[in-house]
């Protein structure tokens, strides 16, 4: 009995400082990737989103004011002919953003941060679809095209500034400030 304990308590010493080990290494390599001199992405590789994201001195940020989605058909009789439902919606508002950034040089890879407000859809029994606006995301990031994968906040509301908006989303951008390269 007393050699079982024995082995049991050294078995565990070693699997914490195993455990330990790793997570101080883990610690320590986060930490270097803080004075990157690049925007850094920190999270599982197998979720859809980073946990977190340090944007280094040396880079300019924009921040994006909540946008709703773009007029599909002016008459339409329903929210869902005006405007699409959840997933369209947000579609509409990433291509939007994503035509804003071309503009300014930039593109959806310079996205650091997004904020969305989701409100109830009355077809999916008045509950946010959570799920439409995930499609969407999964469209624009965390693609071939585009492996950022922003660090993000999702937010049920009771509703938005008009009955017809499912969905809005703000962004934070950052992008290298040229000046203090030269």
């Amino acid at each position: 009995m007393k050699k079982t304990l024995k082995s049991i308590i050294a078995t565990s010493v070693i699997g914490i400082s195993v455990f330990l080990g790793f997570s101080f290494a883990s610690a320590g390599s986060e930490k270097d990737e803080l004075n990157s001199e690049k925007v850094t992405f920190f999270g599982s590789p197998t979720s859809a989103i980073s946990s977190s994201v340090s944007v280094p001195q040396s880079y300019n940020r924009i921040s994006f004011s909540g946008t709703v989605a773009p007029l599909l058909k002016k008459d339409g009789k329903t929210i869902y002919e005006r405007y699409g439902n959840t997933e369209r919606q947000a579609i509409g508002i990433l291509e939007k953003l994503k035509a804003d950034l071309k503009t300014k040089g930039l593109s959806l890879a310079d996205v650091t941060y997004l904020r969305v407000y989701i409100a109830p859809d009355p077809n999916k029994e008045d509950t946010p679809d959570y799920q439409g606006w995930f499609n969407a995301y999964a469209l624009f990031f965390n693609t071939k095209e585009n492996p950022v994968k922003t660090a993000r906040s999702t937010v049920g509301v009771e509703s938005l500034v008009s009955p017809d908006y499912l969905i809005e989303i703000e962004a934070e951008v950052a992008y290298k400030n040229k000046k203090l390269d030269d």
